[in-house]
């Protein structure tokens, strides 16, 4: 999870809050100074840190209590209100849509991760139906446009570049010419250092020459309170109009990076939260804060659902909601939960779960999903249709081919059946969409 750390601090103090038989001074101040260590540990910046905890402190202790809220509900909005004000308040949405061409130009220092995150930018927005292209003007880094082209045969996204040319200008506006009919351009520039003036001048230059709709800043999570001189520098030379925090997942300098919001006043759009190209959300303050002190956050889980675009024609739903629920069907619902992301991120988004799990069980609950997978997958498909048929010796040859043990087959076929009974009660109850005769959206393929 991002910010794990961070987050579980807070959420261990603000438990010792409600655990507390008053909520007084003492606690109060115990809590800031809670909050104090956290946010540094987190390497953000030391005078937003008392910035922070000095607001909280003076809202939680001398705030008249709106009706029907306890104290202690009240310390914990306010730990909540002035957190999400340090990243933004509120969600800047992109800016995107079909027939009318924006251009985005990233920037950043070297080793960034610009290139990845053009890659994942593009597969974003052709999950939303978008169509993207990319342009590659690093004509500093070697490999640079093949880095790009590799991430671009990824997603089918096309892309230009010009690896014989050191002119970046005419790269990006035959790039353009190029592209004038895709939805968002996504220009990828060399890294560069707020020390390289060189660098710096050519960048100024590219953003007067293709005047883009938005300069991004793609800052590295990892580089803790480094982020916002960096950000301070290239606002300096070029406005910066938002950012993308990447390799935040993981981070525990990420607290840094985030800060970078507070120095340019730039809102962050994209946060990166993982290797893969789906690895990319959109920051919504208000849903990151609530992640962050383990209140959940339900809407970033649905976003996930959706993008994993697992669809069930509606003749084989009805198959389902009818009991003829195969091995072969469990199989297609564990690919559809992989592609959402590590079970322990999609956990995070739950109310109440992030914290309360013991780190053990949540590695157990995906490792096994992983054998499960390996076992169906090692049946043949009568045996996967046909479930009934695994006699003994079958199962024995199915764990031997698997690597696991017979146990497990057995577990894997209990779930089964578990989930088979559970497909027959819903096609037994009183469902309007059943007996209509129709199916709900999210069933229709």
């Amino acid at each position: 999870m991002v910010l794990e750390r961070l987050g579980s601090s807070i959420y261990d103090a603000l438990r010792r809050v409600f655990k507390a038989p008053v909520v007084d001074e003492a606690v109060v101040k115990e809590l800031v100074r809670e909050i104090q260590r956290a946010l540094l540990q987190a390497d953000v910046n030391v005078q937003l840190v008392l910035t922070i905890s000095k607001r909280i402190e003076e809202r939680a202790l001398s705030e008249e209590l709106p009706p029907g809220i306890s104290r202690k509900e009240h310390v914990v909005k306010v730990v909540y209100t002035e957190i999400t004000r340090f990243l933004g308040e509120k969600a800047v949405p992109f800016k995107a849509e079909s027939g009318n061409r924006r251009v985005v130009m990233l920037v950043g220092i070297q080793g960034s991760g610009k290139t990845t995150a053009s890659g994942k930018l593009a597969k974003y927005l052709q999950k939303r139906g978008l169509k993207p292209a990319l342009i590659c003007v690093d004509t500093f880094r070697p490999g640079a446009f093949d880095q790009l082209k590799q991430l671009a045969a990824k997603t089918g996204t096309p892309v230009f570049g010009d690896p014989d040319s050191k002119d970046p200008e005419k790269i990006a506006l035959k790039g353009l010419q190029i592209f004038h009919n895709n939805d968002l351009v996504i220009i990828d520039t060399s890294g560069r250092h707020k020390e390289e003036q060189g660098l710096i001048d050519e960048m100024k230059k590219l953003e007067r020459s293709i005047r883009p709709d938005e300069v991004m800043l793609v800052i590295d999570g990892t580089i803790g309170q480094q982020a916002a001189i960096q950000a301070k520098a290239f606002h300096e030379a070029t406005p910066i109009g938002s950012i993308l925090v990447a390799k935040l997942d993981g981070s525990a300098r990420g607290g840094g990076a985030l800060s970078a919001v507070a120095a340019i006043g730039a809102p962050i759009k994209f946060i990166g939260v993982g290797e893969k190209l789906t690895d990319l959300e959109t920051f919504v303050p208000s849903r990151f804060v609530g992640r962050l002190l383990g209140m959940g956050d339900l809407e970033s889980l649905i976003e996930r659902v959706r993008d994993a675009e697992f669809k069930v024609p509606e003749k084989k739903a009805r198959k389902i909601l009818s009991g003829k629920f195969t091995l072969t069907d469990m199989y297609e619902q564990f690919e559809a939960m992989k592609g959402m992301g590590p079970f322990k991120r999609l956990l995070s988004m739950l109310p109440g779960v992030s914290y309360n799990l013991p780190e053990n069980m949540v590695d157990m609950a995906q490792d096994r999903l992983e054998n499960w997978r390996v076992i169906i997958q090692s049946m043949t498909l009568q045996e996967r249709e046909n479930p009934k048929i695994l006699s003994s010796s079958r199962i024995r040859r199915v764990a031997r081919g698997s690597g696991t043990s017979e146990k497990e087959v057995k577990e894997l076929l209990t779930q089964y059946k578990n989930m088979r009974r559970l497909m027959k009660q819903l096609r037994r109850r009183n469902i309007p969409f059943l007996q209509r005769g129709k199916l709900p959206k999210a069933f229709s393929g």
